[in-house]
């Protein structure tokens, strides 16, 4: 439990932990130095790997933990290409450019040869996609999205399976050939890559 002073807005606060969602390397040092982060929450999976550039080797060389968000590529590696049918009209997801065309036909062979590896390994494609990211370090703790209590216990039973560095490289070939990017450009902006925090001098208290 630590005092963090603010002087910039007359603010104290007390805190014990603190964790980051897509934030910048640049965030994620400048923060780290008013107090120790303990947690950065990504997107990170088979599906999106953009965070391998710099956020987790800032994250790792802080020792800061790294927790991925959306590891099953928003319900693709648990109910694969036909997970889009069932989203409703309105849900942003449906309209993600992986998603899309010419992406998802070519995503949908990605999928197949992730679930071919899958039942060599005696697993779901799932299960095969947490212990991907599980096998990436000590310091890594997926968070899949689970509402119902049968695919919270496939999830746990990703902790059973086990990779070898020949399986970790041929799951590295397969996620280098998924296609699309990670959203629109509009709503890219909110990623990591532009999420850079103002600095304090140039914030306005009303």
């Amino acid at each position: 439990m630590k005092w963090v002073v603010v002087p910039e807005i007359n603010l104290i606060i007390r805190v014990s932990c603190l964790g980051l969602s897509e934030a910048s390397p640049e965030t994620i040092r400048r923060a780290h130095k008013v107090h120790p982060i303990t947690a950065v929450q990504l997107k990170w999976s088979l599906w999106t790997r953009d965070a391998e550039e710099e956020v987790i080797p800032t994250s790792r060389e802080l020792g800061i933990g790294i927790v991925p968000f959306s590891p099953l590529g928003k319900g693709f590696f648990s109910s694969g290409p036909k997970v889009v049918d069932n989203y409703a009209s309105n849900d942003f997801r449906k309209h993600l450019p992986k998603f899309q065309g010419e992406n998802l036909e070519h995503n949908k062979i990605v999928y197949e040869r992730v679930n071919d590896m899958a039942r060599k390994k005696g697993c779901t494609p799932s299960q095969l996609a947490l212990t991907w990211l599980l096998h990436q370090g000590d310091d890594v703790c997926p968070i899949p999205g689970t509402t119902k209590i049968d695919n919270l216990k496939q999830n746990i039973g990703s902790v059973c399976v086990k990779l070898t560095k020949q399986d970790m490289c041929e799951l590295e070939s397969i996620a280098a050939d998924v296609k699309g990017d990670r959203y629109s450009p509009a709503i890219m902006q909110d990623t990591w890559k532009y999420a850079n925090t103002p600095p304090f001098s140039s914030w306005k208290v009303a």
